[in-house]
Formats: structure tokens, sequence, C-alpha cells
């Protein structure tokens, strides 16, 4: 157990709190959805705000208000250039901290500190949140290169409060990890002189699952871009198909569950414990069945071949 130095942080800090309370919203927003149409009366702004890309095709229809918050769906690449930009500042000042004992900025001290952070020595390993925050990095710089060379977008669009909210996620996904590192003052407290001597069992397994995972993601979303490719590569149409292959002869959305895992892969790495990356990985949990779920629906209501052993998003179960 780690030995707090100063007053102990609450169980529910800022950051945690705003992971339940997302967490909780999703998951009310997939029980709604669950529930039989004509039960509940039905509201086109709260659908419109939910779905994206192809769902909002199976939305009811959108009042003119609505459409003037549409935001292409192709700028979810800028998701990925603030996270490769932020976090990778973010594991620069933790990487030049690590092997350099230099500070963390004033800034982000106090940063760290108003969203929940605490100083303490012991059992956390500052090991653990530079490795999440290296795949957080290497996830976000993999995403950005299939946005810009691998997928093909059509005119789908996402609402202007998805694509906000899609901005300030990554940076507080950033701050979530960087919060998880063990300080003394404004230092890194590292547990001996070497930081690999903390290298543990759960870092080795969280690695695999974290390139075990990313590759299959990486293969569902070439899968969906050769959809709409030729066998020479060129896009010949922006049209939805049935994908075969991989994991989708399991589910639906096999990319959701990869980035499922992903996030779980972290939370593997952090050794199992850490209740602040759990709250973030039962937050994408919601959200990603939520996404898969709509996303399901519209293949069943498109294609009457679709193939009725396939799952929305867990194989077999849901």
């Amino acid at each position: 157990m780690a030995t707090w130095a100063g007053t102990e942080v609450s169980a529910l800090n800022p950051l945690r709190a705003f992971w339940l309370t997302l967490a909780a919203t999703f998951l009310l927003t997939l029980l709604l959805q669950l529930v039989p149409p004509g039960l509940l009366p039905g509201c086109a702004f709260f659908q419109d705000l939910i779905r994206y890309g192809k769902t909002k095709e199976g939305a009811p229809p959108r009042p003119a208000a609505c459409r003037a918050f549409d935001v292409p769906k192709r700028y979810f690449s800028h998701f990925y250039i603030i996270s490769v930009l932020w976090n990778g500042f973010l594991l620069w000042s933790l990487t030049h901290s690590l092997f350099m004992g230099a500070p963390f900025p004033n800034w982000l001290h106090g940063l760290l500190r108003i969203l929940g952070t605490a100083q303490f020595r012991g059992g956390e390993l500052a090991l653990s949140a530079f490795l999440v925050l290296v795949f957080l990095w290497l996830h976000s710089l993999r995403r950005l290169f299939e946005c810009v060379y691998v997928s093909v977008f059509s005119n789908a669009v996402i609402h202007a409060v998805q694509y906000c909210f899609g901005l300030v996620y990554y940076v507080l996904v950033g701050l979530t990890v960087l919060s998880q590192v063990p300080l003394d003052g404004r230092n890194v407290y590292v547990i001996g002189k070497n930081l690999l001597m903390q290298a543990r069992w759960f870092h080795i397994l969280g690695m695999m699952m974290f390139i075990w995972s990313s590759a299959h993601q990486y293969k569902c979303h070439v899968i969906l871009s050769n959809l709409r490719k030729n066998k020479a590569g060129v896009v010949i149409h922006c049209n939805h198909r049935i994908p075969f292959g991989d994991w989708f002869e399991y589910v639906s959305s096999p990319n959701y569950l990869a980035e499922l895992l992903i996030y779980i892969s972290m939370a593997v790495t952090f050794g199992f414990y850490n209740l602040t990356w759990w709250l973030v990985v039962t937050y994408v949990f919601f959200n990603q069945a939520l996404s898969a779920f709509l996303s399901h629906k519209f293949y069943k209501s498109k294609f009457i071949s679709y193939p009725k052993h396939r799952k929305a998003f867990l194989p077999f179960l849901f």
C-alpha cells in the first residue's frame, strides 16, 4: 500500500467524479436505446446528439436546426492531432522528469493537484504511468495515420458537441494518466535508482494485450476501407457493405471492441488496481457499446442478409 504524504485525497476526486459521471451518462443512454420503441417519447435532438456517421441514417428525421450543427466525420483526425501533440508534450515532460530529474512545470503540477493527484511514496509505480502514456501516444499516432492514409470517409457527419467533446477528451485522458504518477513535490518519485527495476509481470502482459488489440483494430479498419476500394486500392464508392473477416465474424463493430481492449490493456499495465483508470475503462465500455449497438441496428435494417449469428459488441453475448 502506498503511504500518503500529507492529507489523504478523497476517494472521489474531480477526475474520478468526471469519469464516473460520463460512465453513468452513457450507461443510461444505452439503456434508453434498449427500451422497445414506443414506450418512451422520441426526441430528434437527443438521437442526433448520440449518433454519428452512418447511424444518423437510422435516426428520426433530422430538423434543420440539427443539421446546422453538422461537422464532417473526417474531422476525427483532429482528435488525434490534438492527442499526438498534447500527450506527446505530457510524455516529454514525464520522460524529462524521470530520466533527467527535472520537476514538472508549476502550471502543470498545479493543474494535476486540482484534478486530484497527490503527493505519495511507496507502492505506486512510475513505470506504469510512463508505459500507459506511451501506449496512449502510440494509439493516437496510429489512429491519426489511419484517418489520413487508411480510412475512406464519406460525407457522413458528427454533431458539433461530439466534435468538441472529442477534442477535450484526449486532453483529459492524458492528464488522467499523468495524475497517476507518484510525486514528491514537483518531482517524480521512483523507487530505487533505476526505473526498469520497477518492471513487473503485469507490465509485460499489458504490453502484449496492447499490441494484440491494436493490431486487430488496425486490421478491422483496413477491412472497412477496402469495402470502398477496388483490387488496385482505388476508392470507387462510399457506400456501406457488409464487412467480413477477422473479428467481423463475431461482432458488427470489432473496432469498438478492440478500443475497449486497448484501454483494458492499460488498466492491466497499471497493475489491475488503479480505480481512476477502471472508471475510464467503464466509460469506454458504455460509450463503445452504445456506438456498436446503433451500428448493429443500422446493418440489420439495411441488409436483409446480414449474418444472424453476429452480435453487436461482445462475441456471443451482446
